[in-house]
């Protein structure tokens, strides 16, 4: 998968966020958006997701070569951000197998396989709602990681972890990420270690 940003540029009402972006993203490749908190960086990966649009500037996007319509991004593209929403009424086993009814898992996994992999197995047949902000975090970037996927994006993904949790975070990372392309937004290192690329947006003010 590549992304091409050309000349993107974001504005809230005369609040300038970032100007004049041009940028190519390539699979495979791990890439991180840096910057202090209220710089950019989720915004922007928010616009590469197709959530938000550019204030000014385009996105074009190329899957195997061919021209990729942004209608059609969201089955290639998985998300995780701590803000996200996800279905608590549900519990893990419910959630995991209404989302891959969507999308699916990668290869050799099912929904079983993912709650082992989450260590959450004992609190399976309860309500996602009744976790800890932690296990909810873990929630979030299972079903992202382990969805099949060319597109990747996480933003600040070890927030309410613990340290066992950015372990399982950095393990998942190291066994998964391969052969993808995958934008992190972040300021801490322990969620970009792997990234090649860097970029900062506080360059583009």
């Amino acid at each position: 998968m590549k992304i091409s940003l050309d000349q993107i540029g974001k504005r809230f009402q005369r609040h300038r966020i970032f100007k004049d972006i041009t940028y190519q993203f390539t699979a495979p490749n791990a890439y991180a958006l840096l910057g202090s908190n209220g710089s950019g960086k989720s915004t922007l990966l928010r616009i590469i997701s197709g959530m938000q649009s550019p204030s000014v500037g385009k996105i074009h996007y190329e899957l195997n070569n061919q021209p990729l319509a942004d209608d059609k991004l969201y089955s290639h593209v998985s998300f995780c951000a701590p803000g996200m929403d996800i279905v608590e009424e549900f519990t893990l086993t419910e959630f995991l197998e209404f989302h891959f009814s969507f999308k699916k898992p990668l290869h050799g996994l099912d929904a079983k396989s993912i709650v082992a992999l989450t260590g959450l197995q004992q609190y399976a047949d309860q309500h996602i709602s009744s976790y800890s902000s932690g296990m909810k975090q873990r929630v979030k970037l299972a079903q992202a990681i382990f969805t099949d996927t060319p597109l990747l994006l996480l933003d600040e993904p070890c927030t309410n972890l613990d340290e066992a949790g950015v372990v399982q975070y950095r393990e998942w990372m190291e066994a998964y990420g391969k052969d993808r392309l995958i934008i992190v937004a972040s300021n801490d290192p322990r969620e970009y270690f792997f990234c090649r690329e860097q970029i900062r947006v506080e360059d583009y003010k």
